[in-house]
């Protein structure tokens, strides 16, 4: 593991790295039994898609351990699982087999972007105060994930146009007093408290007494059964490919679904890699991630593979950022948190022990850590501030990392184009601006 992981040259060790693993996994859990929930809208089997998610987070993940040695998890992903069910399939009319197939298409693009020089140029070209902007801005993100999963912050109602999500209105808090809200408040000053007192796995610690405490007040539940029934469904969506099905629907529609698969997923783990790896000082002295470029060539395999199994699009998940908080630094983390990924196809309902208001704390903390990112913007220079707010704000307003970043280069492009400094932007820069419009206006239409 030394040899392999370079543990020491990480300055970790196998214990912080497991520790860290764990965290992260308990941390995205939640994504076991909520993808099956959003996919199984579309027809397809609740039991076959949680496995399918369970083994492509496992590939994901491994991938990266192995590929890029970095302390990164990946899971079909929260947003694109909506996008796939509500949009393509129950918006534009496309069969889940349908879906799948543009998904594993998506997946081929990104992968021949990961695999060309453009895989460390993207990085390399956005400048170092957007790097500093992505990082506050997932640091609100993930710590608004943790209050809507405590719901500390209620969602009370939905626009729903042609049976898709449009605007969403938010409560000014949930009831705090009592159930899950109560728990995760418990459980960000307890795990506040063993972080201040410098305690290792200070996280995971946290998770487990939150959760231990949510059993007398009932918000911890013990499943009845821990056996996973029928793990053999996964042949009802394995390979349940339409690709001549795809044009049913025309040119524009398929391109429009393709584009938005590709550019979100790159740009979400784009933005993850940066924005968590750039706040735990994993960066390098160009501010880039070492073996970040091979953790896209991951996660883009990972699609494809999770495309064949029967899921959504596979992205790198930010709730990697609580094992890194927690001290990991290398693959070995990943490759614990695969292996519990692994054993969820088995064991599924003891992940589900693990309440979403024990993990919440663990998310609302790492937003405290991340948003020291802002310190680093000079927000006295306007051509600076605007992009970096629009990046920061857009985040958690908007639920998406990729449209924060988007945001944040077509504000930068535009405002030093219109100031006569168009050679300060950088060409990739202008050609990702463009690519994030094209998306816009084909979703748009």
């Amino acid at each position: 593991m030394e040899r392999f992981f370079k543990l020491k040259e990480h300055g970790t060790d196998v214990r912080t790295e497991v520790v860290g693993g764990v965290t992260t996994f308990f941390a995205m859990a939640y994504i076991i039994f909520v993808n099956p929930n959003y996919l199984s809208a579309t027809g397809m089997d609740f039991t076959a898609v949680m496995v399918a998610t369970c083994v492509s987070a496992a590939i994901g993940t491994l991938l990266t351990a192995l590929l890029a040695n970095v302390p990164f998890a990946q899971a079909p992903g929260m947003g694109l699982n909506a996008f796939f069910t509500y949009s393509v399939c129950l918006g534009m009319g496309y069969t889940w087999q349908q879906g799948l197939t543009i998904v594993l298409i998506s997946g081929l693009l990104f992968l021949a972007v990961a695999v060309s020089p453009l895989r460390s140029k993207v990085i390399a070209s956005i400048p170092a105060f957007l790097k500093s902007a992505i990082s506050a801005g997932i640091g609100l993100f993930i710590a608004f994930i943790g209050l809507l999963n405590a719901d500390i912050v209620k969602l009370i109602g939905d626009t729903v146009v042609d049976g898709v999500v449009v605007a969403t209105d938010y409560s000014d808090m949930g009831s705090i007093i009592s159930g899950a809200p109560l728990l995760a408040l418990i459980g960000v000053l307890i795990t506040g408290i063993l972080i201040a007192y410098k305690v290792k796995g200070a996280m995971v610690i946290g998770i487990l007494v939150t959760t231990l405490i949510g059993l007398p007040m009932g918000v911890t539940q013990i499943p009845e059964n821990v056996a996973l029934s029928n793990i053999g469904n996964i042949s009802l969506t394995f390979l349940q490919f339409d690709f001549g099905g795809i044009m049913s629907l025309g040119v524009l529609p398929l391109v429009t679904a393709v584009i938005s698969f590709a550019v979100v997923d790159m740009f979400d783990t784009v933005g993850t890699l940066i924005g968590t790896a750039g706040n735990a000082g994993m960066l390098d002295e160009n501010g880039n991630l070492p073996g970040g470029d091979r953790a896209l060539i991951a996660d883009a395999i990972a699609t494809c593979a999770g495309a064949c199994l029967g899921t959504s699009t596979v992205t790198t998940f930010v709730e990697s950022s609580t094992g890194i908080e927690g001290g990991a630094r290398t693959g070995l983390s990943s490759v614990v948190t695969a292996a519990l990924f692994l054993l969820s196809t088995l064991l599924a309902p003891i992940a589900g022990i693990i309440p979403s208001a024990a993990t919440a704390p663990a998310l609302i903390i790492v937003g405290v850590y991340m948003i020291k990112g802002a310190v680093n913007i000079d927000w006295s220079d306007f051509e600076v501030a605007l992009p970096a707010f629009l990046t920061i704000v857009i985040m958690p307003f908007a639920y998406s990392i990729s449209d924060g970043i988007g945001f944040g280069f077509i504000s930068y492009t535009v405002i030093k184009v219109a100031r006569g400094k168009a050679k300060e932007v950088p060409g990739l820069i202008y050609i990702l601006s463009a690519i994030f419009i094209l998306m816009y206006i084909l979703s748009f239409r």
